[in-house]
């Protein structure tokens, strides 16, 4: 993106931040959030954002870009967020993830979440039938194609180029598998910063940033 379109984006995320927090703590008082969609789409802005705008205690923010065993690796590390992460999290109070060392292409050291913080998890992936009931607020990212594409690459700097191809096709099994859009709660459409999409009869709200 330019950066005026960069600024306009982050200024949309920004603005809409605030009503997804007090959506969240209206539900619970440590709540787990969860932000998928694909690459492209802004959710590690828009987390960043949520986050920001969180109040005293700050929520623990994962990344799924840091369990990914790889390139191919979509479908394990979604896998983890719920085998060891969500679930022995609701079950005994204490849940892990195990962060993935890009630069040696191997496992590294394990992290521990335990209850009583509100947690934040963002990244293609994290929103599956599994983890949707682990949840307190689930929100889906989106943007039209040529756009996401655009922002994915360039964020990047030619990092992701080789490695498109590949991961679209694991992303639209994940999607056509966990239909992980009808799980969310809240749909955000980043094509256009100022533009809104009405809420239609779906219980879901829908805003834009």
């Amino acid at each position: 993106m330019s950066s005026d379109e960069t600024n306009a984006f982050e200024g949309a995320a920004d603005s809409e931040a605030s009503s997804v927090v007090a959506r969240a703590l209206a539900r619970k008082e440590h709540p787990v959030v969860l932000i998928d969609g694909p690459s492209g789409a802004g959710k590690s802005t828009f987390a960043d954002a949520v986050a920001a705008a969180w109040p005293e205690p700050a929520p623990r923010l994962v990344r799924m870009d840091d369990l990914y065993p790889g390139w191919n690796g979509l479908e394990a590390a979604s896998a983890e967020v719920a085998d060891q992460l969500l679930e022995p999290l609701l079950t005994t109070g204490t849940g892990r993830w195990r962060r993935w060392d890009w630069a040696s292409s191997e496992p590294a050291e394990w992290h521990e979440v335990v209850v009583g913080h509100p947690l934040i998890i963002e990244g293609c992936g994290c929103l599956t039938r599994r983890t949707a009931p682990l949840a307190d607020l689930r929100i889906w990212l989106t943007a039209a194609d040529d756009v996401r594409k655009r922002r994915a690459l360039a964020r990047d700097a030619g990092g992701f180029d080789a490695h498109w191809d590949g991961w679209q096709a694991q992303w639209e099994l994940f999607v056509h598998r966990e239909t992980p859009e009808a799980l969310a709660d809240v749909v955000i459409d980043t094509t256009t910063p100022s533009r809104r999409a009405a809420t239609g009869a779906h219980p879901r709200g829908t805003v834009v940033p």
